[in-house]
């Protein structure tokens, strides 16, 4: 398989997981530092859906690429 074709397969399978099951991530944030005593908290951030939406067209845009390209050769 060309590099393209896996790209886009992985990409599309990404991009399906958080547009369906959604997705978020933890981001640490120094609040306070004094000294050698450092205060930080956690917020958590979420992935909104659109993201997962243009990362399956992208991935679709790749499949294509890769199975035209894999046709020309």
């Amino acid at each position: 398989m060309r590099p393209m074709l896996i790209a886009g397969i992985v990409l599309l399978g990404l991009g399906a997981i958080v547009f369906l099951r959604g997705g978020s991530f933890t981001s640490q944030k120094d609040v306070l530092s004094v000294g050698h005593m450092q205060i930080t908290a956690e917020e958590r951030q979420t992935i909104p859906p659109w993201v997962g939406g243009a990362a399956m067209a992208g991935g679709l845009v790749l499949i294509v690429a890769g199975v035209r390209k894999r046709r020309g050769s």
